[in-house]
């Protein structure tokens, strides 16, 4: 049993040796215009999504979704975050394709995270994404702000609602299209 295991111990080491080499001599892929394998997107998702579950603190957002509150998030989003994640005149994010990961596109595909992920996300950043980390940059009550917003944005009230259509001359909501959620929901 002992043999066994010394075997089994000796065996893992070597495989990782052997991945840490591959990685060191430069055979590991690095350009962030190609699209990865599936097997690669889905281990660092894996990986952000499980570092997130275990790191970020599960707090309560402080800032209620008034009128002014969403709408000031709208504001920080196309100051901050559309150049990225797609702005709010519906237009794709001309970077989105130069980043690995792509960033999500959050006005075509709302983020249905828990408030308490999207802040630490915004927050913290994600290392290996291009995902800065935000808390040097705005105030925490400004995070809190971006994070209602994307988390109230496919049920806006009627004065947002209008102060978006106004703004970006589109509406927030895009017309007679279903999403992919819709969709997938609907076919399960």
């Amino acid at each position: 049993m002992g043999r066994f295991l010394l075997g089994a111990i000796v065996t893992v080491l070597v495989l990782v040796l052997v991945a840490l080499g591959i990685a060191m001599l430069g055979f590991f892929p690095t350009p962030a215009n190609v699209l990865p394998p599936s097997w690669e997107r889905h281990l660092t998702m894996g990986a952000v999504d499980a570092s997130m579950e275990r790191h970020a603190p599960r707090i309560s957002n402080p800032v209620m979704p008034t009128d002014a509150n969403l709408i000031d998030g709208m504001k920080l989003y196309t100051m901050n975050c559309a150049l990225c994640h797609g702005g709010l005149d519906r237009k794709p994010s001309t970077l989105a394709t130069s980043f690995y990961p792509p960033p999500p596109n959050f006005i075509s595909d709302p983020p249905d995270d828990p408030e308490w992920h999207l802040f630490y996300t915004i927050r913290t950043g994600v290392r290996y994404t291009g995902m800065p980390s935000w808390d040097k940059t705005l105030s925490e009550p400004d995070m809190w702000k971006i994070t209602t917003f994307l988390s109230h944005m496919d049920k806006l009230p009627p004065t947002a609602q209008q102060y978006w259509k106004t703004s970006f001359n589109t509406a927030p909501e895009p017309e007679k299209k279903e999403s992919m959620k819709e969709m997938e929901h609907d076919h399960h």
